[in-house]
């Protein structure tokens, strides 16, 4: 899904004033999100929004079998970077990232499977999403203190904006695949193209 331009120029305004945490580690919830072997010879970096159901498609259609046949293979590390496309998808990633650590895929995963009940809803989707939390084991009370952490959201706005410069990322999803060489591709894409790019990319 391509950001609005009006979106990326707010997001690099608030971007500005990020704190340093990220960059320097000193933050847990900052730390990388990622499943698969930390020496596989292929990483690939996926840049996603919570709110885009590109993103959405790609994890329903095509994740499920890069997880079993290349993940748990040990032939790629799958590396999650927050992307969010609007203040629903920035709290959403927030909340994602305040949870244990081992918690993240399942409740990234139960978010992208549900967008339409709760990033979509008619009513209030903050509220939606504070159940999603609710049942990942954060408290309403929890919920509300990660709503209202701007130091949180700056620093994963000034990720995205790094993301649009050093991988030209404008759209959600996109990927990089590195190895050998490195390789960046927009766009939801099935599992036979997924599995050509990391070929093309894995060390010989």
């Amino acid at each position: 899904m391509r950001l609005p331009r009006r979106t990326l120029l707010a997001a690099s305004a608030l971007a500005a004033t990020a704190p340093t945490a990220w960059a320097q580690g000193t933050d847990p919830r900052l730390a990388e999100r990622g499943i698969g072997r930390p020496d596989a010879p292929v990483k690939v970096v996926e840049f996603f929004s919570l709110t885009c159901s590109h993103c959405a498609a790609f994890h329903r259609d095509t994740f499920p079998r890069v997880k079993k046949d290349l993940v748990e293979t040990g032939a790629v590390r799958l590396i999650w970077r927050d992307f969010p496309l609007d203040q629903v998808a920035l709290t959403a990633a927030a909340v994602a990232r305040t949870l244990p650590a081992d918690r993240y895929e399942g409740f990234i995963s139960a978010l992208l499977g549900s967008q339409d009940r709760w990033a979509f809803t008619r009513g209030d989707p903050f509220a939606e999403l504070a159940k999603m939390a609710a049942l990942a084991g954060m408290p309403k009370p929890q919920f509300d203190q990660v709503q209202a952490d701007e130091a949180l959201k700056r620093a994963i706005l000034a990720e995205r904006s790094i993301a649009e410069k050093e991988f030209s990322v404008q759209a959600t999803p996109s990927f990089s695949f590195q190895g050998r060489r490195t390789v960046n591709q927009s766009g939801a894409m099935g599992f036979e193209k997924f599995a050509q790019l990391v070929q093309d990319v894995k060390p010989a």
